[in-house]
């Protein structure tokens, strides 16, 4: 059985930050996956998902709106283990190249004060489970400690 990438990641010396998980060609393009891990694994309570779902929204809806990379974006969505997110974006990419956007849009989420994008009974599969200010706390959290102060460590994964 072929081993899983992400599974060989040493998640005990596993900072947060920004990380490329993988990338996947496709035909003659390149899809890079991104890590975007808002605690530490195994140290940090995991988020909840009531916040970790208002997130998902929030951070889908800025994405796919955004000037620069609305047309890159694959997708955006949370880690099962709910210490971070997925994204992939259509490009070869490194993880200092979506720094700018990602520090927006842990930004936009931190100042938040909207109804919650998509999350009515018509168009979420779970809309009662949804947290904005426990999103907003989160993004502020991440956004103040990791992305405003990155350094190589929050960028590449422990070799």
């Amino acid at each position: 059985m072929k081993k899983i990438d992400s599974f060989q990641v040493d998640h005990s010396r596993l900072k947060r930050g920004i990380y490329v998980s993988r990338k996947d060609t496709v035909g003659s393009e390149i899809l890079t996956s991104f890590d975007i891990r808002t605690k530490l694994p195994n140290v940090e309570p995991a988020m909840e998902i009531e916040a970790m779902h208002t997130m998902e929204h929030l951070c889908a809806t800025f994405l796919r709106n955004h000037d620069d990379w609305a047309k890159k974006t694959v997708y955006f969505g949370p880690m099962g283990c709910c210490t971070g997110f997925y994204m992939i974006f259509h490009g070869d990419y490194v993880s200092k190249d979506v720094v700018g956007v990602i520090q927006e849009m842990f930004k936009f989420m931190s100042d938040f004060n909207e109804e919650i994008p998509g999350a009515g009974i018509n168009e979420c599969g779970n809309y009662k489970s949804h947290d904005l200010e426990g999103a907003r706390q989160e993004a502020k959290k991440f956004y103040k400690e990791v992305l405003s102060n990155l350094k190589e460590e929050n960028l590449n994964y422990p070799e």
